[in-house]
């Protein structure tokens, strides 16, 4: 399992992955704003350096803020599994951020699921 953590702010903003049954499942913690988002979309396509997923679980669950910048990343990272006849899946967002992706339809691009093991088995 790798960690990510933003440099400079520690206990804010970080991310692990790990791979289950060939998903990569990306775990969130804390803000996703214009200051992290370089750091979320390299950790969603690129990650550890192995190649490019084409299925990724995005686990929500520790995020408690998100703003655009957030659903620019996940537009892209949307667009660039869709490429490859992938799939990026949306799981456990707290109510304010689900509230923020259904307010701009990002739930209708992207499938949103309230626990990680529905969206894995989806």
């Amino acid at each position: 399992m790798t960690d990510i953590e933003q440099a400079g702010r520690p206990g804010r903003f970080s991310v692990e992955h790990r791979v289950v049954n060939d998903i990569r499942v990306v775990t969130v913690q804390g803000e996703i704003d214009h200051d992290v988002k370089n750091v979320l979309g390299h950790a969603l396509l690129i990650g550890d350096g192995a190649a490019q997923p084409s299925r990724i679980v995005v686990d929500l669950s520790g995020v408690t803020f998100m703003d655009s910048s957030g659903i620019n990343v996940f537009v892209a990272a949307h667009q660039a599994v869709s490429a490859t006849e992938g799939w990026l899946r949306i799981a456990a967002a707290q109510e304010p951020v689900l509230h923020v992706l259904r307010l701009v339809g990002i739930d209708v691009l992207i499938p949103c699921h309230p626990t990680v093991e529905q969206a894995l088995n989806s």
